[in-house]
């Protein structure tokens, strides 16, 4: 992120944070209130270590989050969107160049490690990497683009009891999202429109489509299975950017499970701005070094073939990793707090 980029950010959302002064208090610029909430979710430290940088309160620095959460959510209401009109052509248009006419992008779960929370039910959390955690399910198009998001199932609910309880299911039975004009594909089947999924995913449900799978395959079926493989990396290499840039969400932490699903929706909505910015991303945050010195994929939580299943086995156990990946994140934070005269 840019500090150009930072200050459009806090121009857009200026009139949903800016608070009144009271009798009290003069109230937190703007621009700080912002820089501590960016800076919290893209490094992932605890309110007490954060808040102590920015030289405010653990208090304030809860609400600072949760006025920035609401904020974002306002100020881009458009930026998560199924896609209408040119952008769907254009979605359409990459994905037929990749060998699958009439899809709109591909679909997965991600878990979102958390320490268990109090009173929240054990067995309902801990899903099969015997972590606590919570289920995000994301559709993304191939140019790593957010679509759609549905958060808040336990991490021990398979992908499908997910989807079948998410808006985009009730949305793709209604009819309200596959309006692609009909293409013929092979084997008479008739489409207009679909995702691209694991095996985790239904058979049946008609608008994903899945691998074949098996050990026996015709030459066929072997080449359709490569490229929906290479095709569904996709939403590998967009978990990939949104969690590497966005910390907090890539390795456990404390969180309050009433607040997580809107802040974690308002990073996706951060994701997909910074994508139409052309923000690039540095690929060698996807990789850490162990206890053991060994250099590795960090664990982006990702579901595969139900719940709990992970393509890459990979447990960082916690490595701090941050300071590279907050980038220009703290640069600006640090902009902004040694101008209001907190040290960081």
């Amino acid at each position: 992120m840019s500090m150009a980029m930072f200050r459009q950010i806090v121009a857009a959302c200026t009139s949903y944070v800016e608070k009144k002064v009271t009798h009290y208090r003069m109230p937190l610029p703007v621009a700080q209130v912002i820089a501590f909430a960016l800076y919290r979710w893209a490094s992932g430290e605890t309110y007490e270590s954060g808040t102590s940088a920015f030289g405010i309160g653990r208090a304030t620095g809860l609400q600072a989050v949760r006025n920035v959460t609401s904020a974002v959510l306002q100020a881009y209401p458009d930026a998560i969107k199924w896609p209408i009109g040119g952008r769907r052509a254009q979605i359409l248009r990459a994905c037929r160049d990749k060998g699958f006419s009439n899809c709109f992008g591909a679909i997965d779960c991600t878990h979102i490690y958390i320490d268990k929370s109090a009173g929240a039910p054990s067995d309902n959390y801990y899903d099969r990497k015997q972590k606590f955690s919570v289920q995000a399910q994301v559709v993304v198009d191939l140019d790593l683009r957010i679509l759609d998001v549905h958060i808040g199932y336990p991490g021990s609910v398979h992908d499908v009891c997910v989807l079948y309880n998410s808006q985009l299911w009730r949305r793709a039975e209604a009819g309200e999202l596959f309006d692609a004009p009909p293409e013929n594909l092979p084997h008479g089947v008739v489409t207009r429109g679909y995702l691209l999924g694991d095996n985790g995913y239904p058979v049946a449900c008609p608008w994903i489509v899945q691998p074949y799978g098996g050990i026996d395959q015709d030459p066929d079926e072997d080449r359709f299975d490569t490229r929906q493989k290479v095709a569904l990396g996709c939403v590998e290499r967009a978990f990939g950017r949104l969690k590497c840039i966005w910390c907090l969400f890539l390795r456990t932490h404390k969180t309050n499970l009433e607040t997580l699903p809107q802040q974690f929706v308002a990073v996706c909505t951060l994701h997909n701005i910074l994508l139409d910015a052309g923000i690039d991303f540095d690929e060698n945050l996807l990789w850490e070094v162990d206890e053991n010195g060994i250099r590795r994929r960090v664990d982006l939580g990702i579901v595969g073939n139900g719940a709990g299943g992970q393509r890459r086995s990979t447990n960082a156990g916690g490595i701090d990793t941050w300071p590279a990946s907050i980038g220009v994140v703290r640069e600006v934070a640090g902009s902004i707090v040694w101008r209001h005269g907190c040290r960081m």
